[in-house]
């Protein structure tokens, strides 16, 4: 019996949806299942996506050298992707990292090491010059900055999907508006079963479903990869306070130790019609296994000490913040055994995954689906798409 699709991708977030425009570029038959955003977040008992955002930072420089590679190869498709979607979802507005100056070891010393290597165009500040470069900021004492200010600053998650999604429809491919529940293989083909009580079929299938790539049967055996939970703080901005960071770039700010960091996205327009600042940090107290769990957490506001703590930083970096309205919520980051995203096939030769943002992937998505494409259709990744650094590692079954 004949497939329905060439190839399935299951999930409609950033690396899916890039997956299936790669896809449809070589004129494959491809079909691209996942939900739409909920409308009630709240209410909703499905599924969800950490896409569901309106910015996210985008950089080259980077303390790997395969991460800042995969940044490179997806910022310089940008232009050309809005161009042909007709979707704006690049801000330039340039990434900021403030911090002690690097030691031996360490994120940042590495970062330095790997922009030199590349010859990225990254400014070194030094702390006396940062307060009159970025007047908005109030640094920690001593603090130097490292400036990447061209092919750098923020992504619009949600228009950038949409873009993606949209040129996978134009060039021919099916967007599939539900939910998988189980991937099975039967009669030389991939079957691909949804809530709906749907069933899709197609000679091969790619795993694209972020932090719920281990739920649902959708595996035959889970990646090693843990769902971990991470909370995040809105600053909501009057014209006064908008004038004040409207030149912001996206800045990372470091602490004494690598792990307490905070991001912060400059001021964006989100659905509501209103203008936020945004804050975020790299604690890790909760992961998940279980779709419930995920949900339970979707559905939240976030940990809110770990919010208050964040507002407590964002004021003490910006005290033009003090006295904001804030709000909170909740995301999931996914991170691999490797630190690298996965994209390889499991033990089916007809099923392969795409997974594992660690926390950093937004920026290069769509290079990420373009190897998830090439996986697909050439049987494995060359050496100069990464494929031993991106092989999937896998908990026993």
């Amino acid at each position: 019996m004949a497939a329905d699709f060439e190839y399935i991708v299951i999930g409609r977030g950033m690396m899916g949806a890039a997956a299936a425009r790669h896809l449809t570029l070589e004129g494959k038959r491809v079909g691209l299942i996942g939900p739409d955003e909920p409308a009630d977040r709240v209410a909703h008992q499905g599924v969800f996506a950490s896409h569901y955002d309106e910015a996210r930072i985008t950089r080259t420089f980077d303390d790997n050298m395969v991460w800042s590679q995969l940044a490179s190869r997806s910022i310089e498709r940008y232009a050309a992707l809005e161009g042909e979607s007709g979707i704006s979802f690049f801000t330039e507005a340039g990434c900021l990292f403030s911090t002690l100056r690097p030691g031996a070891e360490g994120y940042m010393a590495r970062a330095v090491a790997v922009s030199d290597r590349r010859g990225l165009d990254v400014e070194v500040i030094a702390p006396e010059a940062l307060p009159a470069r970025f007047p908005h900021m109030r640094f920690p004492k001593d603090h130097y900055g490292y400036y990447e200010k061209r092919n750098a600053g923020h992504v619009n998650p949600r228009a950038l999907v949409k873009a993606q999604a949209l040129m996978a429809e134009r060039q021919g491919a099916a967007i599939i508006a539900e939910t998988a529940v189980s991937v099975m293989e039967a009669d030389g083909r991939v079957e691909v079963r949804t809530a709906e009580g749907r069933c899709h079929t197609a000679a091969r299938v790619l795993v694209a479903a972020g932090g719920f790539t281990n739920i649902c049967s959708l595996l035959p055996a889970p990646v090693d990869m843990r769902a971990t939970a991470r909370t995040i703080v809105f600053f909501e901005l009057d014209a006064a306070r908008q004038a004040i960071f409207s030149a912001m770039p996206s800045t990372v700010v470091f602490a004494e130790r690598d792990e307490d960091l905070v991001y912060i996205l400059p001021p964006v327009r989100y659905p509501d019609g209103k203008t936020y600042l945004k804050i975020g940090g790299d604690s890790e107290k909760a992961a998940f296994d279980a779709l419930g769990a995920i949900g339970d957490w979707f559905r939240s506001d976030g940990d809110l000490d770990e919010a208050a703590k964040l507002q407590r930083i964002a004021v003490s970096l910006m005290p033009d913040l003090d006295g904001v309205p804030t709000t909170s919520g909740a995301c999931i980051a996914s991170f691999t055994r490797t630190t690298y995203p996965y994209v390889g096939f499991t033990r089916s030769p007809n099923v392969a995954v795409l997974t594992g943002g660690n926390f950093v992937a937004a920026k290069c998505s769509d290079e990420l689906g373009r190897l998830g494409a090439r996986l697909l259709v050439d049987g494995g990744l060359s050496d100069g798409d990464f494929a031993a650094e991106l092989a999937p590692q896998y908990l026993s079954s």
